[in-house]
């Protein structure tokens, strides 16, 4: 079973939109629960948040007391999630909640041979600005060649992860920009399947170029040496008991 997780900075125009699709998602995939971390937004996102509450029944809601950033509200909406599969989505209304179905199925398809596994959503068609896109098309090269993570599109968040695989995980701030590399690091396969992306219609992206660039060369250097030092692929303790030979 699903627990969709939203972290959400001051997206008061988005949440109820978003909740209600995700709500219909749950008809075609075993969604049951949904979990809002509200990351300190300052508009009225909170507010709303709770009164939707009283008529959704599934929706959770997680508050931070002030912005902490999308890895920190990734964790704590894994944290209190109840399912056993996260699905991780932006609260932008650009994710198309039907997806988690695809990711479901490809998840479903694929688990019986590989029980680690993470199935990553990667855009088909961006629709962001001309900024957005070259920023975002130079960072995941950058990434791919020191990472090797096979990953074309880290920055669709739309992902299906196990929650123990999830809290298994290093925590830093910006991690969600290298979960690939992270996931595979502690010995999960990742598969990818192409998604939508929707255009935004309301609100304000929380990212642009500086800010991705500023912090992104020290953050790669640092999740290039925490990959590097994963432990042997045949690691396999074994405890020896008194009478074994």
């Amino acid at each position: 079973m699903i627990s969709v997780v939203v972290p959400v900075l001051n997206e008061a125009d988005n949440v109820q939109a978003l909740i209600n699709e995700i709500v219909a998602a749950s008809a075609t995939a075993p969604i049951r629960e949904i979990v809002y971390v509200d990351d300190g937004s300052t508009d009225n996102t909170l507010t709303l948040l709770k009164e939707i509450k009283r008529t959704v029944p599934m929706l959770r809601i997680v508050h931070h007391d002030r912005a902490m950033g999308q890895s920190a509200a990734f964790l704590s909406g894994a944290r209190v999630a109840s399912q056993e599969l996260l699905a991780f989505m932006d609260g932008d209304l650009q994710n198309d909640p039907t997806d988690v179905a695809l990711l479901f199925k490809r998840y479903e398809t694929e688990r019986a041979s590989t029980p680690k596994l993470a199935i990553l959503g990667q855009r088909a068609v961006r629709n962001d600005n001309t900024v957005r896109k070259i920023s975002s098309r130079l960072a995941n090269r950058i990434r791919a060649a020191v990472l090797d993570d096979g990953t074309r599109d880290t920055g669709c968040s739309l992902k299906l992860i196990r929650r123990e695989d999830f809290l298994g995980l290093p925590y830093f701030d910006h991690m969600h920009r290298f979960l690939p590399a992270m996931l595979l690091r502690n010995g999960v396969r990742l598969a990818h399947v192409q998604v939508s992306h929707r255009a935004r219609v309301h609100g304000q992206s929380k990212y642009g170029f500086w800010n991705r660039a500023l912090v992104g060369a020290t953050d790669l250097m640092g999740a290039a040496w925490l990959a590097r030092r994963r432990l042997p692929a045949d690691y396999e303790p074994r405890e020896i008991k008194a009478d074994a030979p």
